[in-house]
């Protein structure tokens, strides 16, 4: 049985997801949040496997919670799950440590088959196009460029930290100013996101 958390501020889409997670044989919906400090203590609580993660969240957007539940031990895989996914999300997807992107307009099956993916500890992200990687490479302070290769080609943390001489605390700081500055624009809108 694979457990999932729900986070999405929208009660509406929580209670879908919900019903849709509790149709499909192997799945199990543990709990939901509306926001990232809710989100924390049902990560706690609740220790899933996967966590169902919304882009556009109050207080704080999906990719920077998504970067704090991955610096979890144990952390769950994080499916970003967003009516705003698009390839634009990739990099700074990747940078946060999510394991898929999944759009909330696409066919429930991408959904269940990104969740069992990422719980087995598989990767569900657009492959990083030269372009992507260009935009997000002019973003960034030129000093963060060997960063970015090394998160792009999923190098462990701890890896990272020893190849450019760094304790972690400085690492996971640079890599909050990367998302910053990668930070994906969304319209605002009332409706879920």
């Amino acid at each position: 049985m694979i457990t999932v958390a729900i986070v999405d501020d929208h009660h509406a889409i929580r209670l879908g997801l919900r019903a849709a997670l509790l149709s499909e044989p192997g799945l199990e919906p543990v709990g939901s949040a509306a926001s990232a400090a809710e989100t924390e203590v049902l990560l706690y609580r609740t220790r899933p496997d996967v966590a169902l993660l919304d882009y556009h969240l109050p207080g704080m957007d999906g990719l920077t919670l998504c970067r704090r539940i991955k610096s979890d031990v144990p952390a769950p895989a994080v499916v970003l799950y967003s009516a705003f996914a698009d390839p634009s999300m990739t990099v700074p997807a990747i940078v946060a440590g999510a394991d898929a992107i999944v759009h909330k307009g696409g066919q429930t099956r991408e959904l269940f088959d990104a969740i069992r993916e990422t719980a087995r500890g598989d990767k569900v992200l657009p492959p990083v196009s030269e372009p992507l990687l260009e935009a997000a490479g002019q973003a960034l302070d030129p000093e963060d460029l060997p960063l970015l290769g090394m998160l792009v080609n999923r190098t462990p943390p701890v890896e990272i930290a020893a190849t450019m001489r760094i304790e972690r605390a400085e690492l996971d700081r640079r890599i909050a100013g990367m998302l910053s500055r990668l930070k994906v624009r969304v319209p605002a809108s009332s409706g879920p996101g």
